[in-house]
């Protein structure tokens, strides 16, 4: 057990700390404590020490030097088991230090704001802080130490129970906190520093992972399986109604609203295991959603619903016409929420694409991690090439736009038949690309939906002219595809044999 008879207090935030140390106060604890910190127990009639005093060094360098001293760190550090250091530290006048009560300067909270200057943020890097917690959590049997405030109330609870002495296995655990806190608080440095996150196009020499749980989950894929969301995600997608998401609500919530992103009109995206079931894009969200629906009108049931507008009430009323797990809008109109919020076990979830700023796609793998940019290339009009006889019109032009956008968000064998304004059929995650296309063509037969005159989007090429041939039997007239096979020409030669319009974008979208 650790008898606190003396404590360093120096933090960057303030909150709670007069009442807890007016409270070590009244159990007799000394107090040392700096600048800022120290100015406001005094204000508020706390005894304090301030660490000059214990120095003999005055503060310097506006506050940069004043716990890099020897009489704080030996006080820190010293093994008090040791006969040798007990020697040393009463031969120097040094005076163990047994609780050090510290938090970090604002570095990631200042980065955080926008056009933050460099200089901004490295005025903000903490150097004294770190190396005192640090110097505490090695030396926990004879150091206790904070890094937050959260830990006050139980700290002090403890305290008072044990006569104003704390358990080993209470400082170990404070340490263990330090060692993750500082971890964290120095990967935001480097990242920030090093250009991770941001435009720098080259990937890190070293790629460094550090973030908060942000909850629970009651499970991952499956039942059997442990799962916790990290990060900031809540910050893009806020529930406001409905039971707590699961791993797979939040994997697919991610992906319809990544695809919605991509429109600027008015548009609905129905999502099944992170799988487009329809997309539609009209005037209203309303028709938005029927053309969506209309799509598959089996799929959605138990699915995902995301748009890219505030929701309105003749949109709420047309989805309610099914079961859904999720309803995600950026907003929802007066009244709807009311009316949605009828169903119990529907989710309904507010959506922050401007929050979504992540640069990178990351992917778990024995022993390591594959990282990626995230795949955010746009189509514009100078990809499109023209490689057959007929041109495509206006109309097919633009359908072709449309869907392009869509196959960028459907698993790979991905093939997508449509409109200009609507998907008509999604055939996805195929081993076979003519598999992918026989499936999309079987769909809107079930759903009762002609593809004369429709447009096809490929995510890659079509290796042989039988992907092509497939898509010409349903009626397609025109075809977008990156282009690049070494078949090319077998597939551009049955095309003007069709008389079908075909576009090389020379972009794939493999999603996997």
């Amino acid at each position: 057990m650790l008898k606190i008879s003396r404590a360093l207090i120096s933090v960057s935030d303030k909150k709670g700390i007069v009442e807890f140390a007016s409270a070590l106060h009244k159990l007799g604890v000394e107090i040392i404590s700096t600048g800022g910190t120290y100015t406001l127990l005094a204000n508020n009639n706390i005894p304090a020490k301030q660490v000059s005093e214990i120095t003999g060094f005055p503060e310097i360098l506006d506050g940069r030097v004043k716990t890099l001293h020897p009489a704080v760190h030996a006080g820190l550090l010293a093994a008090l088991d040791n006969p040798q250091h007990t020697k040393q530290l009463e031969e120097l006048k040094i005076k163990p230090i047994d609780l050090v009560v510290v938090n970090l300067y604002p570095f990631e909270e200042t980065i955080a704001k926008p056009d933050v200057h460099r200089e901004d943020a490295i005025e903000n890097i903490d150097i004294g802080g770190p190396t005192m917690l640090r110097s505490a959590a090695k030396n926990y049997r004879f150091t206790a130490v904070i890094v937050t405030s959260n830990r006050y109330d139980s700290f002090l609870a403890e305290l008072k129970s044990r006569d104003g002495r704390i358990s080993e296995e209470t400082c170990f655990e404070l340490a263990k906190e330090v060692f993750r806190h500082t971890a964290h608080y120095d990967t935001k440095i480097s990242d920030y520093l090093t250009g991770t996150p941001s435009n720098n196009q080259s990937l890190p020499q070293t790629f460094s992972i550090s973030l908060k749980k942000n909850q629970d989950l009651r499970y991952g894929e499956n039942p059997h399986q442990q799962a916790a969301l990290y990060g900031t995600f809540d910050r893009s997608l806020k529930k406001l109604h409905g039971k707590e998401l699961s791993f797979n609500n939040i994997i697919d919530a991610n992906a319809a609203v990544n695809l919605v992103a991509e429109f600027a009109e008015p548009t609905v995206a129905i999502i099944k295991h992170t799988n487009p079931c329809g997309v539609g894009s009209a005037s209203t969200l309303e028709q938005a959603y029927r053309l969506a629906f209309a799509t598959d009108t089996k799929a959605p049931f138990g699915g995902i619903i995301a748009t890219n507008r505030p929701l309105d009430m003749k949109a709420a009323e047309a989805m309610n016409e099914i079961f859904t797990e999720i309803i995600l809008a950026p907003d929802f109109e007066p009244g709807v929420l009311d009316f949605l919020m009828k169903k119990k076990d529907r989710r309904l979830v507010q959506i922050s694409p401007k929050e979504n700023n992540d640069q990178f796609d990351i992917r778990s793998v024995a022993g390591g991690l594959l990282v990626q940019t995230k795949d955010t290339l746009q189509l514009n009009d100078e990809h499109f090439k023209v490689v057959t006889r007929r041109k495509p019109t206006a109309e097919e032009l633009a359908a072709m736009k449309f869907t392009w956008k869509v196959v960028k968000h459907v698993k790979s064998n991905a093939i997508v038949y449509g409109l200009k304004d609507r998907t008509l059929a999604i055939g996805a995650g195929q081993m076979s690309r003519v598999d992918s296309s026989k499936i999309a063509v079987w769909k809107s037969r079930e759903s009762n939906l002609s593809l004369n005159r429709s447009v096809v989007a490929s995510d890659a090429f079509f290796p042989f002219a039988d992907g092509l041939i497939e898509a010409i039997s349903a009626g397609a007239t025109a075809v977008i595809q990156p282009g690049g096979s070494i078949r090319d020409e077998e597939v551009i030669t049955a095309a003007n044999g069709n008389n079908i319009a075909m576009v090389f974008t020379g972009i794939r979208h493999f999603k996997h």
